[in-house]
């Protein structure tokens, strides 16, 4: 990519899109182009092609997806699995159109399945069920993945797919709904550090900027309280005159879970170094399957799958672990409470991330720095 190269990123004031932006003008490039979904709905293909015609993009980074935790995808299985698969087939498709240099696909190591073997290689893709409480959102996913190989294939674009494990950083999600493990457990507790503080200036502030179910910073404290305990985040009044109150966070789950995470503005560089220095030519498995072996010898073309990188950090902590680290560092000193009748999701997903460092790129920024680093945006 050029300085003044014309680069798309979908989805640039999500938690992934604005880091992207954020690295890419760090490296002083200065042609972003940016539209953010009232202006243009990615699921409407004509508006997608109108855009496309007008902007010219010669290089899209594609990082808009409807995302959610596992209650979230769980809970809307259809307009994860619709909004998903209408979104990446109109920006994918139209690139093509508009002979767009190069793409970048942005997915999710859910894509692999429930009970992958540890950590995920790129090759272990479709080779057994997926996780149900997320595979409309994965079975998207992979049809992203193939939409990008086949025209590929077919078509000799230069689109290559990155499949992040999960992220957290400024601009996250910290819906108490919607939002991912790591974003909830820092709203979570923060919450319940200002309950255990009898702090209700930084409840209703906190409020103010992300109602609950319509419940804001006017509230009254029992309307705030009820809903707060609601999403298990629970005010303990003293028992004794003279004592604070005290609160208690739920978290769901036994919290033995296994999850690694990785800092967004760590994805965002590595996401630019790949469309800087790799091609999807660069991405294919040098080593032939004894299948594409024979293929070759039937003068047939070898079979290409399997051209994602995994984007990680190779290591993992327990959900457990991970809340306790979160409570460390907003100094909440209540309790945390696991409630074992909800749901694990899978038991772990580490990602195998040889590919990516073969290609060049490590990442630096460890969990403990990254949580405190969270929590002081998150707070700001």
């Amino acid at each position: 990519m050029k300085k003044d190269s014309r680069i798309y990123i979908a989805g640039h004031t999500g938690l992934v899109g604005s880091a992207i932006v954020k690295t890419l003008k760090q490296k002083g490039y200065t042609n972003i182009i940016g539209k953010t979904s009232k202006e243009l709905d990615l699921r409407d293909p004509m508006a997608v092609r109108s855009f496309f015609e007008w902007a010219k993009p010669e290089y899209v980074f594609l990082a808009a997806a409807k995302v959610g935790g596992i209650v979230a995808n769980n809970t809307y299985r259809a307009d994860f699995i619709y909004d998903n698969l209408m979104i990446q087939n109109n920006v994918i498709h139209e690139a093509y159109r508009s002979r767009v240099k190069k793409l970048m696909f942005l997915g999710s190591t859910c894509i692999y399945p429930r009970e992958c073997p540890q950590p995920m290689k790129e090759e272990y893709l479709l080779t057994s069920p997926l996780e149900y409480t997320n595979e409309p959102y994965a079975i998207a996913k992979i049809a992203g993945i193939k939409m990008c190989e086949s025209y590929n294939i077919q078509y000799g674009t230069n689109f290559i797919s990155v499949m992040p494990t999960n992220l957290y950083g400024p601009n996250d999600n910290f819906d108490l709904e919607k939002s991912h493990v790591l974003p909830a457990l820092v709203r979570k507790i923060h919450l319940g550090k200002c309950l255990e503080n009898n702090d209700w200036d930084a409840i209703r502030n906190d409020l103010n900027k992300r109602p609950i179910e319509g419940v804001n910073e006017s509230s009254s404290e029992e309307e705030i309280l009820k809903i707060l305990n609601k999403y298990g985040i629970s005010m303990n009044l003293p028992t004794a005159k003279g004592q604070q109150p005290t609160a208690s966070v739920e978290i769901w789950g036994s919290g033995k879970p296994m999850r690694e995470f990785l800092w967004s503005e760590e994805m965002a560089e590595a996401c630019v170094f790949l469309m800087e220095n790799i091609d999807f030519k660069d991405t294919i498995n040098q080593q032939p399957t004894a299948n594409s072996q024979q293929l070759i010898a039937n003068t047939q073309q070898p079979e290409i799958r399997n051209t994602h990188i995994n984007i990680g950090t190779g290591q993992e902590i327990s959900i457990k672990n991970l809340a306790e680290l979160v409570k460390e560092k907003v100094g909440f000193k209540g309790e945390l409470n696991f409630n074992t009748s909800k749901p694990d999701g899978t038991m772990r997903k580490l990602t195998d991330v040889t590919k990516l460092h073969n290609l060049g790129w490590h990442h630096k920024i460890e969990i403990e720095e990254g949580v405190a680093k969270m929590y002081r945006w998150y707070v700001k």
